[in-house]
């Protein structure tokens, strides 16, 4: 954060103060001393250099660091985030970002670390680079984990969020579809909280999904987003970046 000369008490008026308690009466040549000086603090303080690369990258570094209570979802690598069908993927250690490259149709990635159980909520941030599809399909497991369901952002287009799939219909199709339009290269967090009969989730502060699912198949869309299974993030003819994947267990 810069400095600001006119937020904090400046040389200047510290030497005032000294000035007035020690001389009733200051003489000219004094008065001009003080001047003199109050200018070149004001000077030294304009000088003050701006935040360098590394305190930007610390800056982003602080922002993907899970608040107390969350569980960090480690960097990729293969023993936690696995390329799926070995397609371009890769992780940048100073700023914790994701990339996702454009894939032939989808592209992605699957956990193989340690899984949060129902009741939780996972939260993360994603952009997209290039492309017209979704940028993030989240895939997670729902009641006993045995199933996974997958949160789309950005399908069909670039503007449609829901869940795929419920009762056998995907986001397109199901009462979950909603329309939201997104931005290239704006991050956005999404958030999604799952119990054993309902799922909610959020873009930014806006709820976008809440739907009671009892007595509700729930599962995945046939295809190339089984691989992302039980948790996983893909994208389709579409390049992202994430950051910031955590979880927590919520109250019973």
């Amino acid at each position: 954060m810069e400095a600001d000369c006119h937020g904090r008490p400046s040389v200047c008026s510290i030497h005032g103060m000294r000035d007035t308690t020690r001389w009733n009466y200051p003489s000219r040549p004094a008065i001009w001393c003080v001047v003199g000086i109050c200018i070149s603090g004001m000077s030294a303080c304009e000088k003050e250099s701006p935040p360098g690369p590394a305190a930007r990258v610390s800056e982003a570094t602080d922002a993907a660091k899970p608040a107390a209570g969350w569980v960090a979802m480690e960097s990729i690598g293969p023993e936690k985030w696995l390329p799926i069908d070995g397609q371009e993927v890769s992780w940048d250690e100073g700023t914790r970002v994701m990339r996702i490259g454009m894939g032939t149709d989808l592209n992605g990635v699957r956990w193989t670390g340690s899984l949060p159980t129902v009741p939780y909520a996972v939260e993360l941030e994603a952009r997209r680079l290039s492309g017209s599809d979704f940028f993030c399909g989240l895939t997670f497991p729902v009641r006993d984990g045995t199933r996974s369901v997958s949160l789309i952002v950005g399908g069909w287009g670039g503007s449609l969020v829901g869940i795929s799939s419920i009762d056998g219909l995907d986001a397109s199709e199901n009462p979950t579809g909603s329309q939201y339009q997104f931005e290239d290269q704006r991050w956005y967090r999404i958030r999604v909280e799952v119990a054993e009969e309902r799922l909610q989730a959020w873009i930014d502060d806006r709820q976008v999904v809440d739907a009671h699912t009892e007595g509700q198949e729930l599962s995945l869309r046939v295809g190339p987003i089984e691989d992302c299974a039980p948790f996983g993030l893909a994208t389709w003819l579409t390049s992202a970046e994430v950051r910031g994947v955590k979880w927590r267990k919520l109250g019973e």
